[in-house]
């Protein structure tokens, strides 16, 4: 698959793997934002290779890129919050959003 091919996916996916892992590990009363991250995570990879997979350049492509980039932006307001909630370290929190924000500026410039 064509998406698989990009580099902004392959940092998604990356994101994808160690939250699911960090999760994992989260104590129970958490699942309201562990749904909201994953959701917003998977929303981020499937809006990304669903505009990949579409043959034109045009506006419909763009407008499912302009999904993942809100979906990725919301994942890294969870992140945000799972730091202030300390679920998580803020070393962690920093290289997941670094990777974030790779991926974001990868997707402005698809055509």
């Amino acid at each position: 698959m064509n998406h698989e091919k990009l580099r902004c996916y392959e940092q998604l996916s990356l994101v994808a793997e160690e939250v699911a892992r960090m999760v994992a590990r989260w104590p129970r009363g958490n699942a309201y934002l562990i749904d909201q991250l994953k959701r917003a995570m998977a929303s981020s990879l499937l809006n990304l290779s669903e505009g990949n997979g579409k043959s034109c350049f045009g506006r419909e492509r763009r407008r499912f890129f302009r999904i993942s980039l809100g979906s990725i932006a919301e994942v890294s307001a969870c992140l945000d919050l799972a730091r202030a909630y300390g679920l998580i370290e803020a070393s962690a929190q920093e290289l997941l959003k670094s990777r974030l924000r790779l991926a974001y500026v990868q997707i402005r410039a698809l055509p």
